[in-house]
């Protein structure tokens, strides 16, 4: 299969300006006298240094890594785990070329190189490298340990996986599981995904039906499992993040210029954290634009992964009927239920089953959530508390479960789900 590419030129213009350098001396010209970063760190005061692991083998492959001259959070962004997802890998490259101001950038763009070279998913008959990177083990082949081995020994806070999928997900993973930005537990997390969705759909999306959305990463005993991104966050205590971007019927370029804005936004305070980050690929953005914070364009998404394409995330849940933040006000907070088993507001239950209710993907637009309460049957008395309630789907006939939630400022959402045995 031939790959598919972008110049070199085009690569430039959507991202960087500048390109890898070799091995640089670190230099303290672009520090602030209170030690923090100088916005738009120049050139030559990085230190740029690159090394290849799995060195003599067909899996060879190259890492990149840029040291600002102000301490900070170390991020590592992968691309090309598969080798027939573009657009990740592209953008990685670029990835490590960015001027930073603060920290440490570690790019691993081709992860998989020899299926980046054949332009297939896993390369020879190696399997799919993504699900080699067990939970609380240590990784099950030769690649996956060098890769994990580069996350172990620079420590990574953040680690950012860039992936493509032939289908945007809407509720099935045949469908595909593109369009989305999957992340890890903790409120900080969310927060972070939520916001470089709504920037991307704000300033880079056009068409309303390719907006992203997001989704929380599936439990350690689902369906997907092994990928970089969970042993990253539950064995390292990483913030991690998976982005899909739609592989067909979008222009490379757009798909590319997709990943470099999300991993921008979801890096920015740990790389950029005294100014706007500036690797020219950014489009021309409207600042008096009115974006709310309840545009379909910033959904959540609990995507489940699919063997076949890319690597979206299964919280082996459904997503809520009603997401009870249209027409709120922009600091309301989003209530949203997710479902194990997953759907099952979609589905005729069995009497007597045993479904769990997830209020976990709900967030805070402004400062945190203090609590979350559920009314079973829909009568307005919220007699139950927590963050996942379980319920029994009855004898016949539907019930109705809301979720109010209920931030530190005691501002309210409500979401609901109805689970019936019809």
């Amino acid at each position: 299969m031939q790959r598919e590419t972008l110049s070199r030129r085009s690569v430039l213009a959507i991202a960087t300006g500048c390109t890898v350098a070799g091995v640089g001396a670190t230099t303290v010209s672009g520090v602030l006298e209170d030690g923090t970063a100088a916005a738009d760190t120049a050139e030559e005061d990085l230190s740029r240094e690159s090394f290849s692991i799995m060195e003599g083998t067909s899996r060879e492959t190259t890492v990149y890594v840029t040291e600002a001259p102000v301490e900070g959070p170390t991020v590592v962004v992968t691309g090309g785990m598969h080798g027939n997802e573009v657009a990740g890998y592209e953008a990685a490259g670029d990835i490590a070329d960015w001027r930073i101001d603060a920290g440490t950038l570690v790019a691993i763009p081709e992860a998989n190189a020899a299926a980046v070279e054949e332009g297939t998913r896993s390369g020879d008959d190696w399997g799919d490298l993504n699900r080699q990177f067990p939970e609380g083990s240590e990784p099950e082949t030769d690649l996956a340990r060098a890769i994990w081995d580069v996350l172990v020994e620079y420590d990574a806070d953040v680690v950012v996986d860039l992936h493509e999928s032939t289908g945007i997900y809407a509720g099935d993973p045949v469908d595909g599981v593109g369009q989305a930005i999957f992340h890890s537990d903790g409120a900080e997390a969310v927060e972070t995904a939520r916001a470089a969705a709504e920037y991307v759909n704000r300033t880079s999306v056009d068409d309303p039906e390719l907006a992203f959305e997001i989704g929380p990463f599936s439990g350690p005993d689902t369906e997907p499992n092994g990928l970089l991104v969970h042993k990253a966050a539950r064995d390292l205590g990483a913030e991690s993040y998976l982005v899909e971007t739609l592989s067909t019927d979008v222009d490379l370029e757009t798909r590319v210029r997709w990943h470099l804005t999300i991993a921008e936004q979801l890096v920015a305070d740990d790389l950029f954290p005294e100014d706007e980050p500036d690797n020219e690929h950014e489009p021309d953005v409207d600042e008096d634009a009115d974006a709310s914070d309840d545009d379909p364009a910033e959904g959540e998404s609990d995507g489940t992964g699919d063997e076949s394409d890319g690597d979206g995330e299964n919280a082996a849940d459904g997503t809520d009927e009603n997401a009870g933040d249209a027409g709120a006000d922009d600091a309301s907070p989003i209530a949203k239920i997710t479902t194990e088993p997953a759907n099952a507001g979609d589905v005729a239950l069995e009497p007597g089953q045993t479904v769990t209710l997830d209020a976990t993907c709900s967030n805070a637009r402004e400062g945190r959530l203090v609590c979350y309460e559920w009314d079973v049957g829909g009568n307005d008395q919220f007699d139950e508390r927590g963050e996942t309630l379980q319920v029994t789907a009855g004898d016949v006939g539907r019930d109705t479960v809301v979720l109010r939630v209920t931030d530190d400022a005691d501002r309210t959402t409500t979401a609901s789900i109805t689970l019936s045995t019809d």
